[in-house]
C-alpha cells in the first residue's frame, strides 16, 4: 500500500477519538494511517503528531497517532454534541474523500457520526454516512455490507420501518444491490466468482405462497436472469436457515430483503469486531459498525476492536485494488 488510511474522527463528543488513539497503538505499523480532526478532542495524555500531508504519516512513530489538524470551533464534551461543531465533523468527511480521491490517500475509514447533531447543527440531509459519500461520489446507488471473519451480509432495504419493506422492494433494487455486490467482492475482496445466497422476504420464503408472494413473484425471477448470466447466486432461502455454520460455508455472502434480516445475524457472531464497507463508490470505504456510544464516551472504556478490523479491511481492500 503506496498511500496511509484517511481516518475521519466522527463525532468528537463520541467515542471517536478514544478509539482512534486505541486502534492506532493496537495496530501499530501494521496499517498506516492518519486521523483527521482537532487534536483538542483526543483524550487527554494522547501521544499524537501533527503532520501537514498524508504521506508524511509514515514517518511518524507507531506509539503516535499521525493527525492532520482540522480545528473546529469548539472543545468536545463527552457525551454531549455541540451544534458549533456539526458543520465541522461534516467537514472532514469530505475532505478525507477528497484526499482519497487525489490519491493522497489510500481508503477512506469514518468513525461514528450522530446523524441527529448534524442535522440540528448543520442541517444534514442525509440518512447516514452512506449516502452523503455516495453524493460526493456522485453515484446514484450503493450497497452497505457488514462483513466479520465469519460472515458478509447485505441488506437491500436499509433503514425504513419494516411495514414499508414489501413495497420498497422492487426487482430493479434488488438487481442493482446484487450487481454491485458481486462486483465488489471481485474488485476489493478478491473472489473471482462470488457465491451469492438470496434470503426471501417472508418466513420460510413464502412457502410456496402460503405465507407470501414475492418470492415467486419478484426475487425468483431477477435470481433467474442473473444466473443465466452465469452469477453463482441460489435461493430466496428462508432467513432462519441460512446462517448456521454449514450454510455460511456455502456462499460469499447473504443478500438480505431488510436490515434486521442482516444485521442480527452478523451482530450475534462478531459483536465488536463486524465492519460496515461500502460497495459501488469509486473509493473505497470502510468503517466500525457501531454508533458514538454518547453513554460511555470519555471514560476510557470504549472497545475499538470494530475500528481495527475496518481498518485492517480497508488496507486489504486497497491491495485488491493494487493501491
Amino acid at each position: 500500500m503506496r498511500a496511509p488510511i484517511a481516518l475521519s474522527c466522527g463525532e468528537p463528543s463520541g467515542i471517536g477519538p478514544e478509539i482512534a488513539v486505541k486502534a492506532r497503538l493496537a495496530l501499530g505499523p501494521e496499517v498506516p494511517l492518519f486521523w483527521i480532526g482537532d487534536p483538542r478532542h483526543l483524550p487527554a495524555g494522547s501521544l499524537w503528531q501533527e503532520i501537514s500531508a498524508p504521506f508524511e504519516a509514515l514517518a511518524v512513530p507507531a506509539t503516535h497517532l499521525p493527525v492532520l489538524r482540522h480545528d473546529f470551533p469548539a472543545l468536545a464534551v463527552a457525551g454531549k454534541p455541540d451544534p458549533a461543531n456539526a458543520a465541522g465533523v461534516i467537514d472532514v468527511i469530505s475532505r478525507a474523500v477528497a484526499l482519497v480521491q487525489a490519491g493522497a490517500a489510500s481508503a477512506v475509514c469514518t468513525c461514528p457520526i450522530n446523524k441527529q447533531a448534524l442535522h440540528d447543527g448543520a442541517g444534514f440531509g442525509f440518512p447516514g454516512h452512506t449516502e452523503y459519500l455516495a453524493a460526493l461520489a456522485g453515484v446514484p446507488h450503493v450497497v452497505m455490507m457488514l462483513a466479520c471473519p465469519q460472515l458478509r451480509v447485505v441488506p437491500v432495504t436499509i433503514h425504513i420501518a419494516i411495514d414499508q419493506v414489501p413495497e420498497a422492494l422492487t426487482a430493479d433494487l434488488l438487481e442493482q444491490t446484487i450487481r454491485i455486490t458481486h462486483a465488489g467482492l471481485i474488485r476489493d475482496f478478491g473472489i473471482a466468482k462470488p457465491r451469492i445466497a438470496v434470503a426471501g422476504l417472508n418466513p420460510h420464503a413464502g412457502e410456496g405462497g402460503a405465507m407470501g408472494s414475492q418470492e415467486a413473484t419478484l426475487i425468483a425471477p431477477v435470481l433467474g436472469w442473473l444466473a443465466g448470466e452465469g452469477m453463482q447466486i441460489t435461493g430466496p432461502w428462508p432467513a432462519d436457515t441460512l446462517f448456521h455454520a454449514a450454510a455460511r460455508a456455502r456462499y460469499d455472502v447473504a443478500v438480505c430483503m431488510y436490515h434486521d434480516q442482516a444485521l442480527i445475524p452478523i451482530k450475534t457472531l462478531d459483536f465488536a469486531g463486524g465492519v460496515n464497507v461500502t460497495l459501488g463508490l469509486p473509493f473505497i470505504r470502510t468503517s466500525p459498525d457501531h454508533g458514538t456510544a454518547f453513554d460511555i464516551a470519555g471514560r476510557g472504556v470504549a472497545d475499538a476492536a470494530s475500528l481495527v478490523a475496518a481498518l485492517r479491511m480497508a488496507r486489504d481492500m486497497a491491495a485488491s485494488r493494487g493501491l
